[in-house]
């Protein structure tokens, strides 16, 4: 069957949605995600040749982009589907591009379209309203792809000579470590106040309780740091002590609290990891899924709009809709008295698309419950609560201030309170809040009270407290503050975040950033000598100057002009810096961190080793180290010592205890590879050591080669899971490790069994010969079984959407036996053994009893897969071969270039 119309999308589910909706005229086919991108080497951008810029094909593009070939040539009209957003533009942009070159567009119709939620009628109305791709937009792409590209591969290299032990650096990630690293130098270098407080309860006529805090004192307003110690407070109390109390002033007033727009892409991010836990990486996996498709009672549907978006608007149709949902749900009086608006404070138009919202308000997620996993269905519930609240009547609040005045004049307590008198918005969502409820949100109720009327003292209390240094980052406090910055936009945040824990730049511990030593010494080196590019400012404006050349105001070339002539000459000026000057530079501005004041006041540079050398950092082979400056008298050296670890920890491995079942110590080591546990086999600790050889057989007898001493078995390893806290890891955890592969469960469907194991590519689950990597926000320890069976059915379609599937298992051996496409036609495979379908066979019908007799025909059992024969050797007459003479080292045979 031909087809006459080509639909090209970036994801075989949103493939999968799509090719429902549409008819027997159109295909849809996947391009999955980018097909091609910038070689990682030299030369790929070229300033020299105003900017010229050289693309390749991916590797996983090769399929897609072969099947969207074939497939092209027998139709009229190619439409270009990716996502409303400069990525996406990109993605069908370069798609067009491999078709150009091949030739293929000749005589064929080529429309973009976009549609900002995936339902029928947004898909047939984007083909009605087909437009061309958006210059601009790509040119911004083009732009941004640039200036990372050229940043990665002109500051990397000066770190790796510079910064021994240096991953590499990022134009925008480079700026989000410093914010980490700064804030972390902020709490170490705060030294906490002191400062006391007043609390009081008194009791009002009718019994009711009344808490109050001291409000004034000696005619003085009571601030945070009236009473810095225990004497000023305790003499403040023996005043307060002895006074009669009154009712004084009421003061009431009511107010509003209006609703928070829908969600932008930062703003789910924030409150998901708020309110759900989810980290931002997680947050963007389960939305995608919810904006490609769901099946939903035998249909699949997109269930919520675009999930990249920095607008906060809503379409008519929308805010309409929510407002029947409220009459319906919650009555007329919690609908807004005229339909809410909001508007985005977006520079750039261009990306401006509309909020975050459910595609059908009507669809409740008490009705989706039973086809959502359950992080996905939290999600789907925190979008659609917020979209209704935003369209919802303001929750009104009485708020009621006492004064509670003593006898003696000046002196004098405040009770504040609040109720609630229509909740509104509320009824629905409340936003969440790292730093728990303010007082906002106590609602307090204070009983009926007159003034002047006389109260009884039930206890007045003094409290102490210190002042708390600033709070770490977790992942919404970040992102909430590069956004404010205008650093990073929606499609960023997540990879930022990512690239920064991949690089061990940073570690999550408790949900907040801690940046490990690798980290801060990136940031110092940033700082010393490239300060202008981690400005915050300058990193906004860049960002500013982008979103001006995707709104066609600025021409790309232009603004990649500007930035490259300053940043190469910076490059250039640091091919004169010495070591020393980078060890100087970072151990002036980390040396309180490395070297925090001893508690015995000793001086804690003095090198114990020697008694006279002065500790500082040294940068070696292999990275940064601690060394005494006396060296190479005393050799004495120890590693950083990263987040809190002891001596003995960085040095040693940590004990943890003893396996119960053999008796032998499990410990916590360091590898070259990264953190690991271990049971280790000892002799003392119940292993077995080897028995020494016999007298006299040290000597080879002839004819016999001398037994060699059985090794003891190696000690068993498990590494650490990347993100997990070691200091998380106790004696169970690591017995837990040490078992791994577990059993998760029986797949349902096969009834196989799904493994869960740590592997040289990190955690994974397994079924069969079906492997699927374990999402690096999910527990490999405690993965449950409805969540395995569900990325076990992903790794399915993924395999099938790629051509290949498995028939089942052999019952020779147990081993499985799948159906793939190759050059030459569809094979079944059998470990190494192949064999091709014979011609005209079709691969879905075809059967793993077909394949077993397929396979026996070809190979008898134990065969060695069929491969190239090696040419018997000839038999040549004995002659003998001259020996080629070696060439002295350092010699060069005269006559001959080098």
């Amino acid at each position: 069957m031909s087809y006459h119309q080509l639909v090209i999308v970036e994801s075989p589910a949103k493939a999968k949605t799509i090719n429902k909706y549409l008819g027997s005229d159109y295909t849809v086919l996947a391009s999955f995600g980018h097909v091609r991108d910038l070689p990682a080497k030299d030369g790929s951008v070229r300033p020299e040749e105003a900017f010229a810029m050289s693309w390749e094909l991916g590797e996983r593009a090769a399929r897609p982009m072969g099947e969207i070939t074939k497939a092209l040539k027998e139709c009229g009209t190619l439409y270009l589907a990716s996502d409303p957003d400069r990525e996406g533009e990109a993605i069908a942009w370069h798609v067009q591009e491999v078709l150009r070159e091949k030739h293929l567009l000749k005589g064929k119709e080529v429309h973009r379209i976009t549609f900002n939620e995936i339902t029928k009628s947004a898909v047939k109305q984007a083909i009605e309203n087909p437009r061309q791709l958006d210059q601009p937009l790509i040119d911004a792409y083009m732009a941004r792809r640039a200036l990372d590209y050229l940043v990665g591969f002109s500051l990397s290299p000066v770190l790796w000579r510079k910064l021994p032990g240096a991953r590499s650096a990022g134009r925008v990630q480079s700026v989000a470590l410093r914010l980490i690293c700064e804030r972390e130098t902020e709490i170490e270098k705060f030294k906490p106040q002191e400062y006391w407080s007043i609390e009081a309860v008194f009791i009002s006529k009718n019994g009711a309780p009344m808490p109050a805090r001291l409000w004034h004192y000696a005619g003085k307003k009571v601030e945070k740091f009236t009473f810095t110690n225990q004497t000023d407070a305790l003499a403040a109390l023996a005043i307060l002590e002895g006074q009669r109390y009154q009712i004084g002033a009421i003061e009431k007033k009511q107010t509003k609290r209006n609703p928070y727009p829908p969600f932008t892409t930062s703003t789910l991010q924030q409150e998901a990891s708020r309110k759900l836990g989810l980290g931002a990486t997680r947050t963007m996996r389960l939305a995608q899924g919810l904006y490609e498709g769901v099946e939903v009672g035998g249909e699949t549907i997109g269930l919520i709009t675009y999930m990249r978006t920095d607008g906060v608007t809503l379409s008519n149709e929308a805010v309409f809709a929510a407002r029947g949902v409220i009459a319906k749900e919650y009555g007329d009086a919690y609908v807004a008295s005229s339909p809410r608006m909001y508007k985005s404070v977006v520079k750039n138009a261009q990306e401006a698309h509309e909020a975050i919202r459910p595609t059908d308000l009507t669809r409740l997620p008490a009705q989706l419950a039973k086809y959502l996993e359950p992080d996905a269905l939290q999600l789907y519930t925190l979008i659609w609560q917020r979209t209704i609240a935003c369209q919802m009547e303001s929750a009104v609040l009485d708020q009621v201030s006492v004064d509670i005045e003593g006898n003696q004049p000046g002196h004098s307590f405040r009770a504040s309170g609040s109720t609630i008198v229509f909740d509104g918005y509320l009824k629905v969502y409340q936003e969440g809040r790292e730093d728990n409820a303010s007082e906002d949100d106590k609602h307090t109720r204070l009983p009926p009270v007159q003034s002047g009327e006389a109260l009884q003292k039930q206890s007045i209390t003094p409290a102490q407290h210190f002042t708390e240094p600033p709070p770490r980052f977790s992942e919404a406090s970040l992102i909430k503050k590069l956004e404010e910055l205008g650093i990073g936009r929606p499609s960023t945040y997540t990879s930022i975040i990512q690239v920064l824990q991949d690089r061990d730049y940073v570690k999550l511990d408790k949900k907040r950033f801690v940046p490990e030593d690798r980290g801060r010494l990136v940031t110092s080196f940033l700082t010393s000598f490239f300060k202008d590019y981690v400005e915050y400012d300058f990193t906004a404006a860049l960002e500013e100057k982008l979103d001006s050349v995707s709104d066609g105001k600025l021409d790309w070339k232009k603004l990649l002009q500007e930035f490259w002539l300053p940043f190469s000459a910076a490059i250039a000026g640091t091919k004169d810096l010495k070591i020393t000057n980078v060890i100087d530079a970072i151990d002036g501005e980390l040396g309180n961190h490395f070297f925090p004041p001893a508690e015995d006041g000793s001086d804690p540079r003095l090198c114990k080793a020697c008694g006279q050398g002065r500790l500082g950092l040294k940068l070696g082979k292999f990275g940064a180290f601690i060394g005494c400056s006396t060296y190479p008298t005393c050799k004495f050296t120890r590693p950083l010592l990263a987040n809190g670890e002891t001596q003995s920890q960085a040095e040693g491995p940590k004990l943890l205890g003893l396996d119960p079942k053999t008796n032998m110590p499990v410990t916590l080591r360091s590898g070259p590879y990264g953190l690991y546990v271990q049971l280790d086999n000892l002799p003392e600790a119940g292993g077995t050591e080897a028995a020494p050889a016999p007298a006299g057989t040290d000597k080879k007898k002839k004819g016999k080669k001398a037994e060699k001493p059985a090794k003891p078995p190696a000690p068993k390893r498990a590494s650490l899971p990347r993100g997990m806290d070691k200091e998380t890891v106790d004696l169970a955890k690591a017995l837990q490790l040490l078992a791994l592969p577990r059993d998760v469960g029986a797949d349902p469907d096969s009834g196989a069994m799904i493994q869960a194991g740590i592997g040289r590519f990190g955690p994974y689950l397994k079924l069969g010969s079906l492997y699927k990597s374990i999402p690096k926000d999910e527990d490999v320890l405690t993965i449950g079984l409805n969540r395995a069976v569900v990325l076990m059915a992903e790794a399915l379609e993924k395999k099938k959407a790629e051509g290949g599937r498995e028939l089942g298992m052999h019952p020779a051996d147990g081993k499985a036996i799948t159906i793939q496409k190759g050059r030459f036609g569809a094979y079944v495979k059998h470990g190494k053994n192949m064999a091709t379908l014979p011609t005209g066979t079709e691969m879905e019908s075809f059967s793993l009893e077909a394949a077993v007799a397929l396979l026996a025909k070809k190979f008898a059992p134990g065969d060695k897969p069929v491969g190239k024969k090696k040419a018997p050797a000839k038999s040549t007459p004995a002659t003998v071969t001259p020996i080629k003479a070696k060439r002295p080292a350092g010699k060069k045979v005269a006559g001959k270039k080098k």
